[in-house]
């Protein structure tokens, strides 16, 4: 699988315009380098096929979205939801790409990148162990994340469409080649329902906002992570910056609930932009 952005053919088209020849190159966005050859029509990559430059002038020339290449043409990796009225793509950055949900991105990229993202909701409850439920998949690096170190992973993906996005990105393939990743397709609010009493060490509860699922921030879906946590078990809440107006008001309202379910421990951990609590 071939997949690139303007990151990744920028040296391509500095080489050309040195004169040809080789050039170190990811045709992976970034998890791989290999030797590409440079000449006049275009780009040989090792499988032997050629990337035209007007390929790669037009990859070049997004800035916001990736591009799956299939037999020297290149296509945007970009999905439409029926279901949910959402526009899914691929957005490059300088590490692993974050996803634009109708142009909004799933991460946070200001001054960080969807790594570190991940690093941060992840370090605050470590030690990674036991069984561990990601309430929402995305592109799965949390889930991946968790896997490494967890024996287990559930991980909930409300839209179909989104794995699409994923089957396409290199940096998500370990949901689909991890056996201690389980993935579960439905709205996290009623799958929970489903899972038995004490279930899980760790959850990592990083919701869409609240304006798109505010039944993921009320008290009876905190009733039902608390009830599938074991004793002594810690949550993660993503929220968004809690020292933003709207942050502000979003933070106290989930501390209060989450109070009210039974966690004990509530906390900020604004580095992370979240909240940490503990049964």
């Amino acid at each position: 699988m071939i997949v690139l952005s303007y990151l990744q053919v920028k040296p391509m088209l500095d080489a050309a315009a040195a004169g040809g020849g080789t050039v170190l190159g990811s045709l992976d966005l970034g998890k791989t380098v290999c030797e590409l050859q440079v000449t006049v029509s275009g780009v040989i990559l090792p499988d032997g096929q050629q990337l035209p430059w007007s390929v790669v002038e037009t990859i070049y020339d997004h800035k916001s979205a990736c591009f799956h290449v299939v037999d020297g043409q290149a296509v945007k990796i970009q999905f439409f939801s029926q279901r949910l009225n959402r526009v899914y793509t691929l957005m490059p950055t300088r590490g692993a790409p974050t996803m634009l949900i109708s142009g909004i991105p799933m991460h946070r990229i200001k001054g960080t990148d969807p790594g570190q993202d991940t690093a941060s909701k992840i370090r605050g409850l470590s030690p990674m162990r036991g069984a561990v439920l990601d309430t929402a998949t995305g592109l799965g690096y949390t889930a991946i994340a968790a896997a490494e170190t967890a024996e287990e992973v559930m991980t909930i993906e409300l839209d179909e469409t989104v794995l699409e996005v994923c089957r396409l990105n290199p940096w998500s393939q370990e949901l689909f080649r991890n056996p201690r990743l389980e993935q579960r397709i439905g709205d996290a609010f009623d799958e929970i329902e489903k899972m038995s009493d004490g279930r899980f060490d760790r959850v990592i509860h990083d919701p869409p906002t609240f304006s798109l699922a505010g039944h993921l921030y009320s008290g009876d879906f905190y009733r039902e992570l608390y009830r599938v946590l074991k004793a002594r078990g810690r949550l993660f809440h993503y929220i968004g910056d809690p020292d933003s107006p709207s942050g502000r008001s979003v933070t106290k309202g989930v501390m209060q609930r989450l109070r009210e379910a039974g966690f004990r421990k509530v906390a900020i951990r604004r580095k992370a932009f979240g909240v940490l609590a503990a049964k």
